[in-house]
């Protein structure tokens, strides 16, 4: 294995954690105005992931950084072709995180509502814009024989990723659904279980739509054992939603960190050795070849990667632990 694959397969693990982490933070933060019906309710669904949201977010800017630094020519080509995607996106992102201490810092009815639905519409944005933005790098995108992106705005736009963003949108607060499950007691707990039934259903039937359309719009069914681990995917989705119908949230939401882990696997192992498919010439596309640094950057870059990612996962993992303990009207911060 080169380093250009590995560093392939490092961001494919990034963006797999960030999924299946940040993922469920989305979900919470669309539900949040459906399931808390008072205010300390939705104290107690904001602090469910407080502690957490945040650290959350370093899979993702750890996954920049490594395509900037490891892959030059693919993170330009992502930016200025998804630009106006991602400043919508970048907004969105930013209107979610300031929510969390803002809503706390007035005691007001209207103040406090405002910020939730703001949470509510950062988490929904961007968990929609993600899944859009994944369809369009499996569908492919104007990319000329410069390796530049050749299109608008809304070249990004198509059924294909815009069930594609609603399908991920969907799975998103499934997954906060039934995170809520093992996080709240009481009626929130009934509230989210109940939940996870209704968005598990529609979940299912985006997912196993998206995967049809892909099937016949795309060429990852062809390419290796991509078209394999999507339906994995879809099946470790079934899986979890009957989980769900027989009360298991634990195994429900095992089973959906499965589908997350497999769905993101697909899309990558669907693309590789490209990291940008050209819709005009597929011998336009971006690789992991021509899109790379140096060698010598990708040697230094690697040894940096093996000393200071075990101290990140040591640090999640004791984040995760300490805040293990359902949330209740008891032990609220926000």
């Amino acid at each position: 294995m080169d380093l250009n694959t590995l560093w392939f397969i490092l961001i494919a693990v990034l963006f797999t954690g960030f999924f299946f982490l940040e993922g469920f933070d989305y979900g919470v933060g669309v539900l949040l105005p459906f399931l808390g019906r008072t205010d300390d309710e939705r104290r107690v669904l904001t602090n469910s992931i407080g502690p957490v949201w945040d650290g959350n977010e370093v899979w993702l800017i750890t996954a920049g950084g490594a395509i900037f630094a490891a892959f030059p020519n693919w993170y330009a080509t992502l930016f200025s072709g998804f630009y106006l995607a991602l400043a919508l996106m970048l907004i969105a992102l930013i209107v979610r995180g300031v929510s969390f201490e803002f809503r706390s810092s007035h005691e007001g009815v209207i103040w406090r509502k405002l910020w939730d639905w703001l949470l509510f519409g950062g988490s929904l944005v961007t968990a929609l814009l993600w899944g859009v933005a994944v369809a369009d790098l499996v569908h492919g995108v104007p990319i000329n024989s410069a390796l530049q992106y050749a299109g608008g705005f809304w070249d990004l736009l198509s059924l294909y990723s815009l069930t594609g963003g609603l399908a991920l949108l969907f799975l998103f607060i499934y997954h906060g659904a039934l995170y809520l499950s093992l996080k709240t007691e009481t009626s929130l707990l009934e509230r989210a279980q109940g939940a996870a039934k209704v968005t598990g259903l529609a979940t299912i039937l985006l997912v196993l739509v998206f995967a049809l359309l892909t099937y016949l719009q795309t060429d990852l069914f062809t390419r290796g054992g991509a078209g394999f681990v999507l339906i994995l995917s879809a099946l470790a989705l079934i899986l979890s939603y009957a989980a769900v119908r027989r009360g298991r949230s634990g195994w429900a939401f095992v089973f959906n960190a499965l589908t997350i882990l497999f769905l993101t696997a697909s899309v990558f192992w669907g693309l590789f050795p490209r990291v940008m498919v050209s819709s005009l010439r597929p011998q336009w596309s971006l690789t992991i070849y021509n899109a790379a640094s140096s060698p010598y950057t990708l040697r230094i870059m690697t040894i940096v990667a093996l000393i200071l990612v075990p101290f990140v996962l040591l640090y999640q993992g004791w984040t995760y632990w300490v805040f293990r303990r359902r949330v209740n009207f008891k032990n609220l911060h926000y």
